[in-house]
C-alpha cells in the first residue's frame, strides 16, 4: 500500500533531504513503516538519525545545514516534541538557517473512522487548538499537511520558503489518519526554486560607490556576510581598491580575513566606544543584525550610513533602528559585485588610497601586538587568550571550528585569528546548547573535516552531552570539544555588573551563577558514549592535552572532551 507517508518519504528524497533527525512518539507509525517497506523494495530513503533530545537534534539538522547549504529534517512529537525544540528553534531562525521541521498532531478521529484513530491515552491530553502556533513566530512557513495527495507539493513549497532569503526553519504537521491514508504515487514536482539573489538598482550602486570612494575614512560593518564565501572574496576586492575599514560586530563566520591589515577586529558586549567607528565618515553595513550597541557605541555625530541586507528592515525585531540616510534589499555578494563593477568607471586617487590603507594598517597592528601581549601566560594560569593560542597551534586546513563560548566569544574570534571563510560557525541566535548536537550534523555533512566545538561550561550543560556524545559514537561523528570552564554563567553577571557596577551584588561572594565545584564534564561524554576526556588546569598541561584529544578524534575515531579551567568568575 502506498500511503501519503510513502509519498511524504520519496519527497524528501526527491528535494535532496540526507537525514532525517528524529524523536519518534505515538504519531509517527505512519512514516516509521513507510520508511521500512521502501528500504524493503530499494527505494532510497533519508537516513534516520535517532535524537534522544529535540534541542539536540534541530542543531544537528542546523548545523548540517550550515556546512551543506541544504536543509534537513527534523521529526518530533506533537505538540510536546515542538515545544521541546524552542531554544533550537529561536537560534535558527536568527541564523538564518534552512530546517524542515515535522511534527506530528494528534488522531482527529477517536473511533476507528480512519486508519491511525486514537488508540492510546495520551493522545487526548496532547490534543491542543494551535500546535503550529507554538513557533509561529519564528518559523518562515507553517502549515498543515491534511491530504497525501498534495504532501509532495506542500513539502517543496515549505522547503522553498526554507531556502529563500532570509532563510530559515519552516515548519509542517499532520495527524495520523493523513499520514496513513492510502494515495496514487504523486507525479514528479518540479520547479519551486528559491527566490534568486536580489540585487541594487543599478543607480543606486553608481550612487554608493561613488560615497565611499569620496569619503575619508570609509568603514565596512558586517556580521554575517561569509556565510557566502563569494562575498568574502568581493568584499576582500572592495575594502583594498578602496582603502577601507572592516570591522565585524558580533561576527557569526569569518566575513574578512583576520590578517589582513585592513581589518579593525570585532565588537561584541564590550561597554567601550569602538574606535574603528569612532574613526570613521562613512560606514556601509553589510549583512548585520546589530552593527554596534547605540549605548556604548555608535558612528559620530553627522557620519553617513549605509545598509544593505536581504532583510534590511529586520521584520521579526521590534524595534531596530541605526540611522541609515539608505537602506537596501539586497544579496551582499551581488551587490559587492555590484559595487566593484560600478568602481570602474570612478576616478579613485591613488595617494588618498594609500594614505587611507595606512591609517587602518597603523591601527590593525596596534591591536595585533596587544591579542599577543594577552597570549602570553603568567605563570601556569590558563586564560583564554592562553588556551585559544594553543588551540590555534593544532589548527590545519582540515578543521571546522563551531564557537559557542559565550563570554568569550571575542577571545575565541580575536585569537584563533581564522582567515578562510567557511570554517567558523555559531548558532546565530542567543539560546545556549547548541554546539554538540552541530557538531554532530556539521560531522555528517563534512565526514572528511575534523570538527571542533568550543563551549563554555554553562552552553555545554545546556548541549545535553548525554545525548550528544552517545549520538556522536552511534553515529561514528567524532569531534573535539574544548570547554571553556570559568565555574559558572560569567555572561548574566557582566550583564549585572554593566547596570549596576556598585551595587549590592557587586559585593557578593555569590549571585545565584555559580558551579563551584563543577559537573564532571569529561566524565559525562566519556560514560554517555566512551569520549576521551581530560581535565586540564595547569598550562603546562595543554598542548599534551590537545595532542592526545585530537588523536582520539582523528586516529581513534571517538569524540574527546578537554575540560579546561580558567579563572573562576
Amino acid at each position: 500500500m502506498y500511503t501519503a507517508s510513502s509519498a511524504l518519504i520519496d519527497a524528501l528524497v526527491a528535494a535532496g533531504v540526507s537525514y532525517i533527525f528524529a524523536n519518534l512518539g505515538s504519531d509517527h507509525p505512519p512514516i516509521v513503516e513507510a520508511l521500512a517497506e521502501a528500504r524493503a523494495n530499494g527505494r532510497d530513503v533519508p537516513a534516520l538519525v535517532t535524537c534522544p533530545n529535540e534541542m539536540v537534534a534541530l542543531s544537528a539538522a542546523h548545523g548540517h545545514a550550515q556546512a551543506s547549504g541544504r536543509a534537513q529534517v527534523v521529526l518530533v512529537h506533537v505538540e510536546c516534541g515542538t515545544q521541546a525544540l524552542a531554544g533550537a528553534v529561536h537560534n535558527a531562525a536568527k541564523g538564518r538557517v534552512p530546517v524542515l521541521i515535522l511534527a506530528g498532531a494528534s488522531p482527529f478521529t477517536q473511533e476507528g473512522e480512519l486508519r491511525g484513530s486514537r488508540n492510546e491515552f495520551i493522545q487526548w491530553i496532547q490534543d491542543v487548538f494551535d500546535q503550529r502556533g507554538l513557533v509561529r513566530g519564528y518559523v518562515r512557513y507553517d502549515n498543515e499537511l491534511r491530504s497525501g495527495r498534495n504532501i509532495t507539493q506542500m513539502l517543496h513549497r515549505a522547503l522553498q520558503f526554507a531556502h529563500s532569503e532570509p532563510k530559515g526553519p519552516v515548519y509542517l504537521m499532520a495527524a495520523r489518519e493523513v499520514l496513513e491514508e492510502e494515495v496514487p504515487p504523486p507525479r514528479i514536482v518540479g520547479g519551486f526554486p528559491a527566490l534568486a539573489p536580489a540585487a541594487l538598482a543599478p543607480a543606486d550602486a553608481e550612487a554608493l560607490a561613488r560615497a565611499l570612494a569620496a569619503a575619508a575614512r570609509p568603514l565596512v560593518v558586517t556580521s554575517y556576510l561569509g556565510r557566502n564565501p563569494a562575498a568574502v572574496v568581493e568584499l576582500c576586492r572592495l575594502a583594498r581598491r578602496l582603502g577601507a575599514g572592516v570591522l565585524e560586530s558580533v561576527p557569526n563566520c569569518v566575513n574578512f580575513p583576520t590578517d589582513d591589515p585592513l581589518y579593525q577586529g570585532n565588537q561584541w558586549n564590550e561597554p567601550i566606544q569602538n574606535p574603528a567607528l569612532a574613526a570613521a565618515d562613512f560606514v556601509l553595513v553589510l549583512d548585520s543584525d546589530v552593527p554596534w550597541i547605540p549605548l556604548v557605541s555608535r558612528p559620530g555625530a553627522g557620519v553617513r550610513v549605509a545598509h544593505i541586507d536581504t532583510d534590511p528592515i529586520k521584520q521579526q525585531m521590534p524595534l531596530f533602528d541605526i540611522g541609515a540616510e539608505a537602506v537596501y534589499r539586497a544579496d551582499a555578494a551581488t551587490a559587492l559585485a555590484q559595487l566593484n563593477a560600478a568602481l570602474d568607471a570612478v576616478a579613485l586617487d591613488s595617494g588618498r588610497i594609500a594614505e587611507r590603507a595606512g591609517f587602518w594598517r597603523d591601527r590593525h597592528a596596534a591591536r595585533a601586538a596587544e591579542l599577543l601581549r594577552r597570549e602570553q601566560p603568567e605563570g601556569e594560569t590558563i586564560t583564554g587568550p592562553v588556551l585559544t593560542a594553543r588551540l590555534r597551534a593544532a589548527l590545519d586546513e582540515n578543521t571546522l571550528v563551531l564557537s559557542e563560548g559565550i563570554s568569550n566569544y571575542p577571545v575565541i574570534i580575536d585569537h584563533l585569528r581564522l582567515s578562510r571563510p567557511g570554517t567558523l560557525f555559531t548558532s546565530g541566535g542567543g539560546s545556549l546548547g547548541w554546539n554538540g548536537g552541530a557538531a554532530i550534523g556539521v560531522k555528517l555533512a563534512r565526514p572528511e573535516k575534523t570538527v571542533w566545538a568550543l563551549t563554555g561550561d554553562g552552553s555545554y550543560m545546556f548541549s545535553v552531552p548525554s545525548s550528544v556524545h552517545w549520538m556522536a559514537r552511534h553515529y561514528r561523528t567524532p569531534f573535539l570539544q574544548v570547554i571553556y570552564n570559568n565555574r559558572g554563567w560569567k555572561s548574566p553577571k557582566l550583564s549585572m555588573l554593566a547596570v549596576h557596577p556598585d551595587g549590592f551584588a557587586s559585593r557578593a561572594n555569590a549571585i545565584g551563577v555559580e558551579f563551584d565545584p563543577p559537573p564532571d564534564y569529561g566524565a559525562i561524554a566519556a560514560a554517555a558514549g566512551g569520549a576521551f576526556a581530560a581535565k586540564v588546569t595547569r598550562v603546562s598541561e595543554l598542548d599534551g592535552a590537545i595532542t592526545a584529544a585530537l588523536h582520539a578524534v582523528r586516529v581513534e575515531g571517538r569524540a574527546a572532551v578537554l575540560d579546561v579551567w580558567l579563572p573562576p568568575l
